[in-house]
Parts: structure tokens; sequence; C-alpha cells
């Protein structure tokens, strides 16, 4: 691996913690403050724990928090710093943050400010709430690793944020499918922001936004669509329905059905999402590079406030590391049931490849007349399906290699 993953110390042990669903979300019990980890003689083992405990389950709940905002920029920054990012990348500001927010690595999440441009952001896009999934800032350069949203004042009912796993989309993928998209790339871009600002309804700052990387003007970047995760050494789809706008090796008609298709396995798969609840001072805890966000707006604005301030660290450029793996593969566990399927399938037709010692190279003669030798490989993963049952999923890849003169 480019990087090796980080372990776990399990130092956070003594605090209780559970699962809020089977592949995604944890939560601390709310005696847990995360103000008193922070300052806590073994800080830096509870937050390298933390760290990892947070790439690993996507996102992390704490409730009724006393920290403030200073601790939040501080633990994002002490995350992302023991998740191994550069020197360089600091925290994040906001293109949108106003006056002194925008120094203080402030972005404000309000109910208020967001009258603004409601009617903007989902005028003419239909009644698809969906509209609204995304990862945080991935048309910058160097995008965010943590993220920290605390909810300051939340409605009695409504406001819930879903999350979604990176990880678990990539596990609805079949092999084909993912050698497809393996190693390609494509542009995010913040649509519509040059023009608010061309409007006065936004401000664009000289300079970089928190790391030197960050400053272009126009609010585009080019990333990988499988992405892997330096924490946790696991292959996650890096495409949002907010920012990803090109498969940039495709053409246009066959990016956007490749991406129509991401788009819904994160928000047609229930069984990768979590749906969470704001109590006043509640805490999430986030990992950009592996999840997806989309805030619910299902209360009236007129009436009800919601109001949180979000702290946003910068990660590393993203990078696809071919020596990765899936986090059910790393784990052990059985892959999707709709995959185990197909996996079936596969092996019912007989077109699943048998793990046989592979035949010579065979030299052939492509149209450039440039002699190549056709490599065939094979990795095959067992995973356990209940105490008794296994199955067994091998992927085939065919690369055409130059001949040494």
């Amino acid at each position: 691996l480019r990087i090796q993953p980080l372990k776990r110390n399990f130092a956070l042990d003594k605090f209780k913690h559970f699962k809020l669903e089977p592949h995604i979300g944890e939560e601390f019990e709310p005696s847990v403050q995360l103000s008193q980890i922070l300052k806590a003689p073994n800080s830096t083992e509870l937050i390298h724990d933390l760290a990892v405990l947070v790439s690993e389950r996507n996102v992390i709940a704490f409730r009724n928090q006393d920290l403030t905002f200073e601790e939040q920029n501080q633990l994002v920054d002490l995350l992302g710093k023991a998740g191994g990012k550069p020197a360089t990348s600091g925290l994040h500001k906001h293109p949108s943050s106003k006056g002194d927010d925008y120094e203080n690595r402030k972005h404000v999440v309000s109910s208020e400010r967001s009258k603004a441009f409601m009617d903007e952001y989902y005028g003419g896009r239909g009644e698809l709430h969906s509209v609204g999934w995304h990862s945080d800032i991935t048309d910058e350069n160097i995008p965010s690793d943590y993220a920290s949203l605390k909810i300051i004042d939340a409605p009695e009912a409504g406001g819930d944020t879903l999350f979604a796993s990176a990880y678990e989309v990539y596990e609805r993928l079949s092999p084909a499918y993912r050698e497809l998209l393996e190693g390609l790339t494509a542009t995010h871009v913040r649509a519509g922001f040059t023009e608010r600002q061309k409007a006065g309804k936004a401000d664009v700052r000289p300079g970089d936004r928190g790391a030197p990387e960050n400053d272009n003007p126009d609010f585009t970047a080019v990333h990988p669509v499988i992405r892997t995760n330096p924490v946790t050494g696991w292959k996650g789809v890096f495409a949002n329905k907010g920012f990803t706008k090109r498969i940039n090796e495709l053409s246009k008609d066959e990016s956007d059905i490749v991406l129509s298709h991401l788009f819904d396995l994160t928000v047609q798969n229930h069984d990768l999402q979590l749906r969470f609840h704001w109590g006043k001072n509640d805490i999430a805890l986030w990992d950009n590079r592996s999840s997806y966000h989309a805030a619910t707006l299902d209360f009236e604005t007129e009436f009800v406030t919601r109001y949180g301030e979000r702290s946003t660290s910068l990660g590393e450029r993203p990078y696809f590391d071919p020596a990765s793996t899936s986090r059910r593969e790393a784990l052990g566990i059985a892959p999707p049931v709709a995959r185990r399927a197909h996996l079936a399938a596969l092996a019912n037709s007989g077109e699943e490849k048998s793990s046989a010692p592979k035949a010579a190279p065979q030299q052939v003669r492509p149209k450039d007349s440039k002699l190549f030798n056709k490599v065939v490989s094979t990795k095959t993963s067992t995973f356990k399906i209940g105490d008794k049952v296994t199955r067994t999923e091998t992927v085939t890849r065919t690369e055409f290699k130059p001949i040494e003169a």
C-alpha cells in the first residue's frame, strides 16, 4: 500500500459507545464529553483512536456537548493530523462564510441564511430532495478529511441529516464495473457560485482557502472516481450529486449514465444510510473522504430555526491505490445480498473464472504494430456467510504490457 492504514489502539473503549446501523454510524453515551477527551492526559491516544473510528464508521455522534467552536477547530485539526494529513493542510475557509467567520474558519449552517438561496438552489430541479446529497467541498483541490458540526438550535421534529457510506457504494459494484472505474477521474464544480458572486450574493476572497493548492478561483477540481482512504486502506466511490459533473475519460453520454448509476446506489440503498436526528448541542464527526450526507428541509423556516456551526479540516490530495481493498474484504464479511446473488449467477452460468494456474502469456500484435504481452491475473477472496457457508469471489484483470526490446 502507498500509505499503511492506521490501527485502533482501543483507548476509547472505556467510554460506552454503540453502532447506529450495521455498516455506518456510531454513537457515544451522553455522559461522554469531547472537551474531556481534548484535555485528557492521554488525549493523543484518544484522538488517534477517534480518527480511526470515524474513518471506519463514517460518522460518530456525541449528544449535548459543551465544546466551544474554538475547541471544535482544534479537534478536527488534530483528527486530521492523527490521520496523517500534510502539514500544509489546515482548516477550510468556506467561500460563503461572512466577515469574521471566514477568518475564524467557521461555516454557519443556518435555516435563516438558507432562505436567501433556497429558491435558487431547489428552483427548477424538480421535487426530489435527493439533489442535496454531497460530500463537503470536493470542488477544492485539497478537500476535507474530517468535519465537525454542532447544532446549537434544533427543531423539535425534522431537520435530520442523512449520511451514506462510500465504502458500501463501492461494494455494490460488480468486478467488471470496478475495473472500469478504477483509475478514472471526475471533475467537481461548485456550480453557480461564480454567478452568485457576480450578482453580489457571495464574495470570493483572494488567496488560498486553508491549503496552498486551494486558490482556484473557478472552484473546479479533478479527483479519482474510486478513492483510497489512507486511514483505513479501503476503497470508496468518490463521486457525489452536489459537485461531481463529469467523468473525464468517458463521453458526456457515458459519463451521465455512469454517474446516474453511482448516485442511485447512494440514494436508493437504505442499508448503507443513517438518519441522524439532532438535539440541542449535539455534535457529529464524519469523514468526508468516504461518506456523503444531506440535510432534510422538512420544517418551515418561517417559524422554526435550525442553527449550527461547522469546522472542516483539509486532508490530502485524493488518490487511488490499486493495492487497497474494499471494506468487506478487509473485514472478512460477506458481500451485500444483491452482490451475492450476482456471484451465484456467475458461478451457475460458468462465467466465474477458476483459480487454476495461469497459462503462459500470449504475444499479440495490436493495430499499432507494437508487440505486447497479454497478461491475465486473478485475485480470489473468500467471505464467511454465517457459521458454515462460505462464498468465493474471483476478480480477473487483463492487461497488455509492452514487450521490452
